[in-house]
Formats: structure tokens, sequence, C-alpha cells
């Protein structure tokens, strides 16, 4: 596996997890395994490994989806890591979709100040987004609001878990590549418009860890071009937390939403391409019944406010985006294309 780098961090995109799955380490004694159904039989073969090679391993199971994310779920853990006695020398490791990634590396940055993470997706969504760059999060009163910056040391991205992924899996992280493609790399948006579904990871995976691993590089802790990666994301979340959909459902609603409003501010001229390309793959282009007052109060708290504004990234052209300050009218257009 050639690695990909930001900063400390090496993601190895490949089929195959890397054998010796951990970094070098003299200090490490023990390991915790933080997973969730579904993915306990990859966690299961990883800690019987790690048990081979003299490490003191336990398994912690969450909560599926966002219910990984809750408070309580965080602090079961940690009782968990505090009867182990999981020291500053050890390591956490995540492994599932990107709930866990987000919650395990939550667990690892704030555990002891700080101990290793390495986390293993099992997901598209998973392997392309949440688990690249650093950024961990639990929900309180919105989505994603309690969180810090704990980039992983390793991400290890197996394409054959991956190509084994029931097709609604693959689409719902297809939101998250097809959001790349549109920032940076067109080959990405024209293959899910050839293929939808089933566009061959190895083309579009690694492609699309790279344009997250750029931006992330030049701005690690989001004081600038890191917000462009949240394109789709701010009237997308909070169509996700009011109507509880997956992520990559919302994301793919938020695109449709950013594009309007990209079209009016900027002239962006390919929102058909937006849909087309979506629903293509099956995602979908319309929100569920939301209230738009909950909606509006839902971007509002949303935590990409600076300064008592929000801000949206918006696509001049597929490749060219920009992050502008958004007002109610911008919003009130978005939730109008995705037919609230």
């Amino acid at each position: 596996m050639e690695p990909i780098l930001i900063g400390d961090c090496e993601i190895l995109v490949g089929h195959g997890l890397p054998r010796p799955l951990l970094p070098e380490s003299v200090i490490r004694r023990r390991a915790v395994v933080i997973t969730q159904p579904g993915a306990e039989t990859v966690a299961q073969e990883i800690g019987e490994q790690l048990s081979t090679e003299g490490l003191d391993v336990f398994t912690h199971t969450l909560p599926d989806r966002e219910e990984a994310k809750s408070l309580e779920a965080v602090s079961a853990v940690y009782a968990a890591l505090a009867e182990h006695e999981l020291g500053r020398g050890d390591t956490v490791i995540g492994v599932g979709g990107g709930a866990v990634t987000d919650a395990a590396g939550f667990i690892a940055g704030t555990w002891m100040r700080g101990v290793e993470l390495v986390l293993v997706p099992t997901t598209l969504l998973g392997a392309v987004d949440a688990s690249i760059g650093g950024k961990t999060a639990v929900n309180f009163a919105g989505k994603n609001l309690v969180g810090v910056f704990w980039p992983a040391r390793r991400v290890a991205v197996d394409l054959s878990i991956l190509e084994a992924l029931p097709p609604e899996l693959k689409r719902e992280g297809a939101a998250e590549v097809i959001k790349a493609g549109f920032l940076a790399v067109p080959e990405i948006v024209d293959a899910y418009g050839r293929h939808g579904v089933d566009t061959p990871l190895e083309e579009v995976v690694g492609a699309a860890i790279r344009v997250k691993a750029d931006i992330v590089s030049r701005d690690l802790t989001e004081q600038g071009d890191r917000a462009l990666l949240n394109l789709g994301h701010t009237i997308g979340h909070a169509v996700e937390f009011a109507s509880g959909i997956s992520h990559g459902e919302a994301v793919a609603i938020g695109l449709v939403a950013a594009a309007a409003v990209s079209e009016a501010r900027l002239g962006f001229r390919h929102s058909d391409l937006v849909r087309s390309t979506l629903q293509t793959t099956g995602l979908p282009t319309k929100s569920p019944p939301v209230p738009r007052d909950q909606l509006l109060e839902l971007v509002g708290r949303d935590k990409k406010r600076l300064a008592g504004t929000v801000r949206m990234v918006l696509l001049e052209d597929v490749g060219k985006p920009h992050l502008l300050d958004v007002g109610p009218d911008d919003i009130q257009l978005g939730m109008d294309a995705i037919g609230l």
C-alpha cells in the first residue's frame, strides 16, 4: 500500500489490511477495539491478530449509527477504558462506519488527554470522509457540536471490505465521493454518472481521499480551506438531524440545495448535473417532510456559524468551490430546491 499522508497520519488504501496493522511502538501494552454491530467480525479478526502479537486487547461494541455518538455511549466506553487500565502509551482502534470512527476518535482524543488512534473504516462513507482528517465529534443539541481535532496515526482502508458492502451502504457513501468530485475531480462525477452505485471503487476511493487529504493538509483545524469540505453539509446536516435519514442521503439532498444557491449567487450552470448524478446513483434529491422553521433553526445553530453569520460552500463551477456568507433568503432558496 502506497500511503497518503496528512502530517503524521498515514492512510493506506488497498486490498487487504496491512500487517502489522498498528504502527511500531515500544510502549504499547494494551489496545481497545471499538466497533459496532455489522463490523464485529472484522473487529474480532483484528483483536485475535493483535493478541497473537502479544497485546492485551479488549473490544467494546457501540450502538449502531448515530446512537454510537451519544454522550451516554461514549461514557460507557470511558468506564471500560478505566476498568482495563488503558494508558497513555496504548491504542484506541475504531472499526466500523463513520459514526464509530467519529466516536472512537473523540474517545482517543479525550482519554488521558489523548492516546494513539488507528482507524479501520468498514463503510465507504467512513473510508472517504469520517476517518480522514482528524475531526471527531459526538452529538449534543445538534449534529457534531461536541468534538476535538485528533488525527489518527494510521487509517487502513481495505477495498475488499468496501467492495463486499451491500448496495445501500455503497450508495450512502457515494454521496461523499461525489461531493469530492464536484470539489476537485470531475472524473469522479463522470464515473458515477456512467456507472451509478456500481462504480468501481478502486477508481474513486483513493481519488476522493486525496481530495480530502490535500485540503486538510493545508488547514488541519478548519480555519480556512478545510471548510470547503462542508459542501452539501450546511442544509444537509439540518435535514439529517431533523428527519433521521442517513448522513449520505442528507449530503445528497444538501448538494442539491447548495447547487441551487450556487446558481443564484455564483452563476453555477450544473445544477442538473448534480441532480442527475445523484439520481443515477439512487440517492435522494428531495428532503423528507421537515418543518421549514425547524430547519432554519438547525441551520442557524450549526457549527459552521461565524460571528453570527452562516457560511455555506458554493460552487462557481465543478472544481471551483467558494465559502460565502449566506442569509435567510439563500437558505429559503435551498429549501425550495429540495421540496420544502
